[in-house]
């Protein structure tokens, strides 16, 4: 029996979004230079962004959807073959959108492709001015960049306060950001299976998938996007790393327990069923993403510190002024659910929640029902006015 297949040789050097491409539902928004916290700068930042909905005349109703790490601006609607340049439905679909809990049809909802994404925000892959892409040469950006990032974005729509600012997971740690770096333009906050700062725990399993990508030979330093063959072999398995972390072992063992895949045999070179698996999740994301905004976006999580500068995590917690919801997911083992709740213990008055699943970190995504009860009892009022904690 053969062993764990690599990607296919079909595979582009870097998927994701390209100048060029088709625009799908994309808009553009050029926000300018932009000096980065460790004292590097880009000259130009473009950012890539959908809206849902209408703004309303007093400009109160806009919500502000940050996504995870290998997520992108398209939060709800159609994707696949039959939408160009858009590989994937929405990746919140049954939270945001006409009559949902995130009701397009009562908010303005915004989502942008995060600094250093591959889905048509400045990134690795982008062009410099000199025509090249950024490659190695693209600056290590930190979770308060993007959100400066972010900021000139609300100014270029004219927003100047969100209605409510919800993130899950890398998207938490920018909502946590919002929410301490700037609360006079945040009215409401959701922080979803998400931290104040990186957990060393957190930081390892990130090293690891990075060190995955910078060995594989085509990665070339991070110059590979000229070449035929991008290190696809090394984005591939920083998935499936990162994937295990995803997902919780009491799930995996229901799911797969010591099953072979099909007919293969362990004793000969052949696969269990979650080996499957998790080579089925890398092959799919190096044909919608990019390795170098991979390293890029998980050198940003690297960095995420709410803390940093501002006298610590609790100090900085304590100027947060939206009112709060955190949520936590009750199996989650990438972000642990007491590391969840020390957001919800250092913001003033605000809510924590639990969501009960077998699945992990990627319960936010799957526990549609939950979720939506959550965040119904929190944007309708309907949490009593004194602070309130529920333990999963």
């Amino acid at each position: 029996m053969s062993a764990r297949p690599a990607p296919s040789p079909s595979a582009p050097a870097s998927g994701g979004w390209h100048e060029g491409d088709p625009a799908a539902f994309r808009r553009f928004a050029d926000i300018g230079p932009l000096r980065l916290e460790n004292g590097a700068g880009l000259p130009q930042v473009r950012l890539a962004y959908e809206t849902w909905g209408t703004l309303n005349a007093a400009r109160d109703n806009a919500v502000l959807v940050l996504h995870a790490l290998t997520g992108d601006a398209h939060v709800t609607g159609p994707g696949g073959p039959e939408v160009p340049g858009q590989p994937t439905p929405g990746w919140w679909s049954e939270i945001v959108g006409p009559g949902k809990v995130i009701d397009t049809g009562r908010f303005f909802v915004v989502a942008a492709n995060a600094l250093g994404g591959c889905e048509g925000s400045t990134g690795p892959s982008s062009i410099a001015p000199d025509g090249r892409a950024w490659g190695s040469r693209f600056p290590v950006v930190s979770t308060r960049d993007q959100v400066h990032a972010e900021v000139r974005l609300a100014d270029y729509l004219g927003i100047a306060r969100w209605s409510l600012v919800i993130g899950a997971s890398m998207g938490g740690q920018r909502a946590v950001e919002w929410g301490a770096g700037h609360p006079e333009r945040v009215e409401r906050l959701a922080v979803v299976a998400s931290g104040a700062q990186t957990t060393a725990e957190q930081s390892a399993w990130i090293h690891t998938q990075v060190h995955a990508i910078e060995l594989d030979p085509a990665w070339h330093g991070g110059d590979y996007y000229s070449e035929a063959e991008g290190p696809t072999g090394g984005l591939a398995l920083a998935r499936q790393i990162a994937h295990t972390t995803y997902r919780s072992p009491r799930e995996l063992d229901a799911r797969f327990g010591r099953l072979p895949q099909h007919e293969e045999d362990v004793l000969r070179g052949g696969r269990l069923a979650v080996q499957s698996y998790l080579d089925h999740h890398g092959e799919k994301l190096v044909r919608r993403f990019d390795a170098g905004s991979y390293v890029a976006l998980s050198r940003a999580m690297l960095s995420h510190d709410v803390g940093r500068d501002r006298g610590g995590v609790r100090e900085a917690l304590r100027a947060v002024r939206a009112r709060t919801l955190v949520v936590a997911v009750d199996s989650d083992r990438l972000f642990f659910p007491a590391q969840v709740w020390q957001i919800a213990d250092g913001i003033p008055g605000a809510f924590y929640r639990e969501i009960h699943s077998d699945h992990g970190h990627d319960g936010f995504l799957i526990e549609h029902d939950q979720m939506t009860a959550l965040l119904d009892e929190f944007l309708n009022q309907r949490i009593p006015a004194r602070r309130s904690v529920l333990a999963g």
